[in-house]
């Protein structure tokens, strides 16, 4: 081989390594930004003056599935419009249509009354499920960190609505077929090792407004609303199957959390699984991959027949 072939092919070698990292990013942009429909802004109820709203997000191939994706940080929320199609790209390749629940942000809103609009919305949902092209017999619901906590209160207390409620959407259940979560807190009457921990049996330290007047200054009230709002005192027969992906390194919610819950599920013979992110503390960089573990299992138990993608 001359000389001069040797150096083109050098040549066209290095061209290719340099070539390699912008496909790759190309490839990755494609991968999450999926085309959708979506209609944004969707009011499924009211909060006092305030209304409630989604964001409907339907994916070109829709599987007939739909996941809701409880937008809850803190306790707080976005407004519509602002959750993206990145964050749920996994579930939108697979054909999952997604709906985007926001609330009233705490302290204008209780926890309490947060978990009854999270209710309020897969009602919603269920009720308008042919219009918007999913089955009502099987809804998902995701979220992380107070996300995932209300994603359980909904796995753990939803159910039939008052057969004699005015609005027909009440009447709905609000049970959901399959979980899966990021960093919950499970059990708000024993923080264990968390930083929010005061030691004092008493709400988290950050929110202590956020369940109420009463809740900070008066234990035994407290008592009653930090049970009521534990997702781990309400495991039953009835808990759809739950994933969980949960940082070791976590201190604000720590694994010991996700633990507790997982035991408690075992005992009632449900289906669990948790995922411990080695390092992983109150999320991480990586955390949109960990969404096609979400995928995976919505795939095998919303959509039994589906396969990977």
């Amino acid at each position: 081989m001359t000389l001069p072939r040797v150096i083109r092919r050098i040549l066209w070698i290095v061209s290719g390594l340099a070539l390699l990292p912008i496909l790759l990013a190309g490839a990755l942009w494609w991968y999450f930004h999926p085309a959708v429909q979506r209609t944004d802004g969707i009011s499924y109820g009211q909060r006092g003056d305030r209304p409630l709203v989604l964001d409907w997000l339907r994916p070109r191939q829709p599987n007939g599935t739909g996941v809701l994706v409880l937008v809850s940080g803190s306790w707080k929320s976005g407004t519509a419009g602002t959750f993206q199609p990145w964050m749920a790209a996994p579930l939108l390749r697979r054909g999952y249509t997604v709906f985007a629940i926001y609330h009233v942000s705490q302290p204008e809103a209780t926890v309490m009354d947060i978990v009854d609009d999270m209710h309020r919305a897969v009602r919603f949902v269920r009720h308008h499920a042919r219009a918007y092209g999913v089955n009502p017999a099987q809804l998902g619901v995701t979220g992380g960190s107070a996300g995932g906590h209300l994603s359980l209160m909904l796995a753990t207390r939803g159910g039939p609505g008052p057969t004699d409620a005015v609005d027909p959407v009440d009447r709905e259940s609000s049970a959901v077929q399959a979980v899966a979560i990021f960093f919950p807190v499970t059990d708000l009457l024993n923080l264990g090792k968390s930083t929010e921990n005061l030691g004092d049996g008493g709400p988290p330290k950050s929110y202590r407004r956020s369940f109420g007047p009463e809740a900070a200054t008066n234990l035994a009230v407290w008592k009653t609303i930090g049970r009521d709002t534990s997702p781990i005192y309400h495991v039953g027969s009835h808990l759809p199957p739950v994933l969980i992906v949960h940082g070791d390194a976590d201190t604000l919610t720590p694994l010991e959390q996700s633990e507790w819950f997982q035991a408690k599920a075992l005992e009632a013979g449900r289906p669990i699984e948790l995922v411990v992110h080695r390092g992983g503390r109150h999320g991480w960089l990586t955390m949109v991959f960990d969404v096609r573990r979400f995928a995976d299992w919505f795939d095998r138990h919303l959509q039994p027949q589906a396969s990977a993608g």
